[in-house]
């Protein structure tokens, strides 16, 4: 997120207030969404928003949410411009946001180990897998990532895959083996 001037930190500001449409108790801000913001004249001004992922459904809502509030402030002129550069990581959720799903119920995104590349293998896609491969990632891919998904109602680190889409593509359905207990994963991206 960048800002040069007074007016457009404030505008960032009101801009990362608004609620995620899919996600209501994090803000644009806590998942890390909104980029930007572009004063280009006394009532125009361009917000930079980038998408979770290329063609995520929410975003005309985001917008929509966006121009409303800074209409409210006063702004006559609002563009909201989806910017896919740098792209959107799991990473970019803060830790405010990380705190907000994990009370809210859904075990949030682990974090990245390293910049670059994620290596993936092909592993098991169906529920009901062998132990070793429980902790299977997002897409159906074997899990190399060093940390287990935690359950978010237990903290117990024995948690099984039954989805890789939950109720929004950027979540998995997940159940832990100790409390028995569903929840929603955030994907790591």
């Amino acid at each position: 997120m960048t800002t040069s001037t007074p007016l457009e930190a404030e505008l960032l500001r009101l801009a990362g207030s608004v609620p995620d449409p899919e996600l209501p108790v994090l803000t644009l801000h806590e998942l890390g969404v909104v980029r930007a913001v572009h004063v280009r004249s006394a009532d125009s001004v361009e917000v930079e928003l980038t998408p979770t992922y290329t063609g995520c459904p929410a975003v005309e809502a985001m917008s929509t949410d966006i121009q409303r509030a800074l209409h409210a402030y006063g702004m006559r002129e609002v563009a909201v411009r989806t910017v896919f550069a740098p792209p959107w990581s799991t990473d970019d959720i803060t830790p405010e946001g990380r705190r907000k799903l994990h009370e809210f119920g859904i075990a949030p995104p682990r974090t990245s180990r390293a910049p670059g590349p994620v290596p993936l293998t092909i592993g098991p896609t169906r529920a009901g897998a062998p132990p070793q491969a429980r902790h299977a990632g997002a897409y159906g891919a074997a899990d190399t990532h060093p940390d287990p998904v935690r359950c978010p109602h237990c903290g117990s680190a024995d948690t099984e895959l039954l989805s890789r889409f939950s109720s929004t593509a950027c979540k998995a359905l997940r159940r832990c083996l100790a409390c028995r207990e569903p929840f929603d994963h955030f994907k790591e991206v």
